[in-house]
């Protein structure tokens, strides 16, 4: 399958058509009545704890009303003791989202960084990183590709707000502190679909995707549902090009006692000289020009993951559910890098690294959930239980450093292959970290006052296992222990329209591996698992055409840095924050989407409390967005569309010796449905950085390091789809 690449754009349509117009011509007499987008996503009903029925949209269909809550299955918004957002398919759609990070630019509780030095896209919820690996799918963990998910595969991006151990497992990752992302795979509707879409993007890159399902069988209970997707050619950083062939296909069933699905994909992703983040060497150097890449020609960035998850639900009786869901992850990357450090002037250093990584990954996830009565209490009691298992391995080299001139002029060198560091074998890479946890977790939600009150009590009992080898397979340290992480949460609902609500929740995440190629005297040490602790309490608003909700929170963390030589967790990061977000209807025509976030993200309990009281590294204290949407009444089916970003200034040091300044981004929109052969075709253009202003977008991604990365430079995306 390494060789098999799904990318080239030719072949996207190609295969995009070819397709979609053979299913058309077996389908003819069910297809002759399509009429609306929004036709294409199954009639669900709001099923309150459902493992697999999702509910439906809110007024203006860019959020749902409901999103997972973990062992509690899908609750509606105003039933629900947490802060969540549910980002639907149309918005994805209309704003031509390619991966899960361009969807969360709506978001003003998340900013979006990379992690680790590489191209991995990790989320900053509530002021902590969200690795990319510790989103789930459909509920189960590990399952996604790792870096990147091409945004076709996605029915709706849930963004989950604050600790969350209790409710889906520690994150395998060892991250997930201030929230989680879970992706909801595409469904058949209603109605068939054959959608094929092409379009292209500054730079010339060009793109096809096709879009195909299907219901069948008796009371059309079964559903199929097939995307592909293929990207190509050079984007708007100069000599940045990106191949990306994905497919996934999601089946599902649905009867009377018995739902089932199953999802399966393939991507893969690669980028030839991707602009690298660049890390500072005292303060931070003046940003360059957006469109410029200080990459070098050789490096790239490459993953293939074949990846699937089968989820079913059973009621035994009205009273009586049951769950089970099982997935898999087979997935390969192959790095070469050359990320450069910067003096404060712009001048450069750098060195090639290259890796190699191979995961294999099962993930369990099962539970029965019983409601019963107890005088005028009634009681939604939920056993639960989750298994991760993973084996990772690893090889690098890394050379010695060399320099390359300046951001603002930037020198092509020859690849360095003078060997500095190096572990195991780039061709034949030994497994370096072994990861199993396995829980069991046990809630009762008391509804009471004639359901103006419910009350969620629980715990999980959580055991973490990890080991590390070194990179010639031998072993070098491991770890297991259990833990519980208690949980409470109480909804009021004193008015049809008005919900009060509070929680304590907590975190627990696996430790740290100190790494080994930084040269630190205990690299390969595992470290024990830690516990983040939540306070939160919030207002929650819903009048049918507008919501919103107001959380008020306190999420702490334990930190690591560098004393002597030694990767050390030593101190602690308290974040507490205001969060507002809304969404609906302002008027007929207008749709509103954003919010703002306060954080005050503060250290304690540093080494000698030398950095007491400072703000944490890459944690701006202020977050906003706002997106308007306009359906013109001048000009039939045409819609505007404008979003604001603002992200406020970052310290890049712990000593909070310097910072990257705030910066404000504007985007726009259009789109233009019509009627081609009375079938509907839909126009997108949009506009990304208008200004095309030059910004450091972020600092962090990694403990103990403040890679900055840049912000895109302007870019424009056309495209046409067409259902027939």
């Amino acid at each position: 399958m390494s060789s098999f690449r799904l990318s080239r754009v030719g072949m996207g349509v190609l295969v995009a058509l070819s397709i979609g117009s053979t299913m058309s011509v077996q389908a003819a007499d069910s297809t002759t009545n399509k009429d609306a987008q929004s036709k294409d996503q199954i009639e669900t009903i709001t099923v309150h704890g459902s493992q697999v029925d999702i509910g439906g949209e809110y007024e203006g269909g860019q959020v749902a009303r409901a999103s997972r809550a973990g062992l509690l299955g899908n609750v509606d918004m105003m039933d629900s003791p947490f802060s969540t957002t549910s980002y639907t398919s149309q918005l994805i759609a209309d704003q031509q989202a390619q991966s899960v990070a361009d969807v969360l630019q709506n978001d003003p509780t998340v900013r979006v960084a990379k992690g680790f030095g590489n191209f991995q896209e990790l989320y900053m919820i509530r002021g902590f990183s969200v690795y990319s690996d510790d989103m789930t799918l459909n509920g189960v963990y590990g399952i996604l590709p790792r870096q990147f998910v091409a945004a076709e595969m996605m029915e709706r991006v849930e963004v989950f707000r604050g600790a969350n151990t209790f409710l889906n497992g520690a994150a395998p990752g060892g991250s997930a502190i201030g929230g989680l992302v879970n992706i909801v795979p595409k469904r058949a509707g209603s109605e068939p679909l054959n959608r094929v879409t092409v379009g292209t993007q500054t730079g010339g890159q060009g793109y096809a995707a096709m879009d195909w399902s299907r219901r069948f069988g008796e009371n059309q209970s079964d559903g199929l549902r097939i995307n592909i997707v293929g990207r190509d050619g050079e984007d708007a950083v100069d000599n940045e090009d990106t191949k990306l062939g994905a497919m996934t296909i999601g089946w599902d069933h649905q009867a009377d006692n018995f739902r089932l699905s199953a999802d399966v994909g393939y991507q893969d992703h690669h980028i030839d000289s991707p602009r690298p983040s660049v890390t500072p060497s005292g303060s931070a150097p003046s940003v360059p020009d957006a469109s410029s890449n200080y990459a070098q020609d050789y490096t790239y960035t490459d993953e293939k993951q074949v990846f699937g998850v089968v989820r079913g639900e059973f009621d035994f009786s009205a009273d009586t559910t049951a769950w089970l869901a099982i997935g898999g992850r087979h997935g390969k990357e192959h790095n070469l890098l050359a990320n450069p450090t910067s003096d404060s002037s712009g001048n450069l250093q750098t060195y090639t690294y290259e890796n190699i990584r191979e995961d294999n990954v099962i993930s369990a996830d099962t539970g029965i959930r019983h409601d019963f009565s107890t005088g005028s209490v009634n009681h939604t009691a939920v056993l639960s239980g989750s298994a991760f298992y993973q084996t990772s391995a690893n090889a690098y080299f890394w050379s010695e450093n060399f320099n390359v001139g300046t951001l603002d002029d930037y020198e092509q060198l020859p690849e360095n292959t003078t060997l500095r560091y190096s572990g195991g074998d780039l061709d034949d890479p030994e497994v370096t970290e072994r990861n199993k946890t396995f829980s069991v977790a046990l809630a009762d939600t008391l509804s009471m006052m004639d359901d103006q009150v419910k009350l969620t009590l629980g715990g999980r009992l959580q055991r973490i296992e990890q080991t590390s080898y070194n990179y010639d397979g031998s072993f070098a340290s491991s770890y297991g222990k259990n833990a519980a992480t208690p949980f409470a949460g109480v909804v009021y609902q004193p008015t049809f329209d008005v919900t009060l609500y509070a929680n304590y929740s907590e975190a627990l995440v696996k430790g740290e591996i100190a790494p080994t190629y930084y040269g630190y005297d205990n690299g390969g040490e595992v470290f024990s698992p830690t516990r983040s602790k939540q306070y939160e309490t919030g207002v929650k608003y819903d009048n049918g055409t507008m919501g919103s909700t107001v959380s008020l929170f306190q999420v702490s963390k334990p930190t690591y840095t560098v004393v002597s030589n030694n990767y050390t967790r030593n101190g602690e990061q308290r974040n507490r924050g205001i969060e507002l977000t809304g969404y609906g209807l302002v008027t007929d025509s207008v749709k509103v989407l954003g919010g703002v976030t306060l954080i005050d993200a503060e250290l304690v309990k540093t080494q000698d409390g030398e950095n007491d009281g400072n703000t944490a590294l890459g944690v701006p204290k202020v977050a906003a967005n706002v997106n308007v949407e306009w359906a013109t009444p001048f000009i039939d089916g045409l819609t505007l569309e404008g979003r604001t970003v603002y992200t406020g200034s970052q310290y890049i040091d712990d000593d909070n010796a310097d910072k990257i300044p705030s910066w404000v981004r504007f985007d726009l929109g259009a789109r233009y449905t019509m009627k081609l052969d009375s079938n509907p075709l839909t126009l997108r253009a949009r506009i990304e950085n208008v200004a095309d202003k030059d910004y450091w977008a972020s600092t962090g991604g990694y403990p103990t390091k403040n890679y900055l990365v840049q912000g895109a430079p302007r870019t424009i995306m056309v495209t046409a789809s067409y259902d027939f």
